[in-house]
């Protein structure tokens, strides 16, 4: 049973997800499961690596949150420079797609209704309420 102490060395990625992008990387290639485990770990250290220097150039900047400007700062500063261009179009990937999303999740673009026509409607829904409570307080009184 894993300890749940904090320590460093129990954070590590999933193994299906590191299976998964080596099948993809290398689809005709064998690797033994003492490299699947090392591919583990060194993913694991380079992102603490990271990590940590984004952390340290966020608190230099007195800020609370790690950007993406920071990560891209790290990776400059621990010479993984080559990287940056990729990383960048990277993240406009990632950028693009989480801006479909939220499009996607908004309810009234999806019913392709233009938002006056959805202001009239609910305008008529509630004229037809009023009157029917206004019928309502009538019939009411009429009782008492």
């Amino acid at each position: 049973m894993a300890s749940s102490s904090g320590n460093d060395d129990d954070l590590t990625i999933p193994r299906a997800a590191i299976n998964k992008m080596i099948k993809e990387t290398l689809p005709n290639v064998r690797v033994a499961n003492d490299a699947r485990e090392l591919v583990v770990n060194c993913c694991t250290e380079f992102i603490h690596l990271i990590s940590s220097e984004a952390n340290e150039i966020c608190n230099k900047s007195e800020k609370k949150t790690i950007s993406p400007e920071h990560v891209i700062q790290a990776l400059e500063s621990l010479g993984f420079g080559s990287y940056i261009s990729e990383v960048k179009e990277v993240l406009q990937e990632c950028k693009t797609v989480a801006l479909k999303r939220r499009r996607a999740n908004n309810r009234l673009e999806n019913l392709g209704i233009p938002e006056e026509e959805l202001l009239r409607q609910q305008q008529e829904l509630f004229a037809k309420l009023g009157y029917k409570w206004m019928r309502l307080s009538q019939y009411v009184l009429v009782l008492a």
